[in-house]
């Protein structure tokens, strides 16, 4: 399948696989309806190309939910390009040409159905805040509270970005204030800071922590103190393959992309 990862041109944002955090949910619109099939999609024998615009957050669940979509509906080939939800947004609002868009905020959303981008999105999954370290943890971090100790080096991501909001959330309700050394333009960008061992610890989802596998050590958040986010996602009004975008959504939606989304460890919205 391919695959795009390039540049949101309207507005000059390199969109990575990388990622994005969220704010508290909004009128996202509601869950997948139970026990809904991708064999029930409204938009069967769709064809060509399927543009999706997601959060850097959802690159290995969606690269996987993409190549099982073309299994299912021949003669379609999905492209993403991944990055924060801010960035994918603002790039939709400008005209950047995309079927569909899974955002990693509410907010992002909002933002494009505001401006007559997109109508009655579904939310389809949540997730919550975790702290990644190196392997061998050379901060000796064992909770949120640590992330304020002098000295220590902690990535971040921007505050403008929707995992850096979620990020502020942990830290209020911890009591805590942390600064950090970097900020990354979306999470990705953060969990490879603390891939590569530049920084002690960093806050990302959950997801991105298994998505890591043994490359970063994650520590959980205790729910008092964590923070989550919804995932929302819709087909745009002017999406350049509306059957396509319409039958993508109603597969993300379906028992097979809420298995999908399960195993990578989003929890059901």
């Amino acid at each position: 399948m391919k695959r795009l990862l390039g540049t949101v041109a309207a507005v000059g944002t390199l969109v990575l696989v990388a990622g994005c955090g969220a704010d508290s949910p909004s009128s996202a619109g509601s869950g997948p309806a139970a026990g809904r099939s991708a064999a029930g999609s409204s938009a069967a024998g769709v064809s060509g190309t399927v543009t999706v615009f997601a959060a850097a957050s959802l690159t290995e669940s969606f690269r996987t939910l993409g190549r099982q979509f073309e299994a299912a509906h021949p003669g379609t080939t999905v492209t993403f390009s991944f990055g924060a939800s801010s960035a994918l947004a603002e790039g939709i609002d400008q005209g950047a040409p995309a079927d569909v868009f899974a955002s990693a905020s509410p907010k992002n959303m909002q933002q494009v159905v505001d401006q007559g981008g997109a109508s009655d999105p579904k939310t389809f999954a949540d997730n919550v805040m975790e702290i990644a370290v190196p392997p061998d943890n050379p901060g000796k971090v064992t909770r949120v509270s640590d992330l304020a100790r002098p000295g220590l080096k902690v990535a971040l991501c921007q505050p403008q970005v929707p995992c850096g909001a979620v990020a502020a959330q942990v830290f209020t309700k911890a009591g805590v204030t942390v600064k950090p050394v970097t900020q990354g333009a979306d999470v990705k960008s953060v969990l490879t800071t603390v891939q590569l061992g530049e920084v002690d610890a960093g806050l990302v989802y959950k997801t991105d922590v298994r998505a890591a596998g043994s490359r970063v050590k994650g520590i959980e958040i205790p729910a008092d103190q964590n923070a989550s986010t919804a995932y929302p996602i819709a087909a745009l009004s002017k999406a350049p393959n509306p059957a396509g975008a319409e039958a993508f959504v109603d597969y993300v939606l379906s028992a097979d992309g809420e298995k999908v989304l399960a195993q990578a460890g989003f929890a059901g919205p």
